[in-house]
């Protein structure tokens, strides 16, 4: 009966830690297209923009996968190593930046720092 008891403990505290999800370290918002550019989060979707000032940066690092540690702080889950990334011409880049796809510019939301 003691084993039985045990046995009734330990299977759910097996069951309960696979289920923690601070793996990575990111905010969790891995089912959006994002970009991080200097620390911050920006949300990507089907929005373009016309115009743009002087190129800032390129996606240094790619990932589709959560656990990745990154080494740079220029990386995406979505576009490809060596992607452009510009800023908006009369936009801050703490409200928004581009990436250029073929010939589109498309406009990335900042939702905060990454990982917080």
């Amino acid at each position: 009966m003691r084993y039985f008891t045990s046995f009734l403990i330990i299977i759910p505290l097996i069951f309960l830690s696979g289920c923690n999800s601070s793996q990575g370290g990111s905010s969790g918002d891995w089912s959006s297209n994002f970009v991080v550019w200097q620390g911050n989060m920006y949300i990507f979707n089907d929005t373009t923009v016309e115009e743009v000032d002087e190129q800032i940066g390129k996606i240094e690092e790619y990932s589709d996968n959560e656990a990745n540690k990154f080494s740079s702080n220029i990386f995406s889950n979505i576009y490809d190593v060596g992607t452009e990334i510009y800023k908006i011409k009369d936009t801050s880049t703490d409200e928004a930046i581009a990436v250029k796809i073929q010939d589109k510019y498309f406009k990335g939301i900042n939702r905060g720092k990454y990982g917080s």
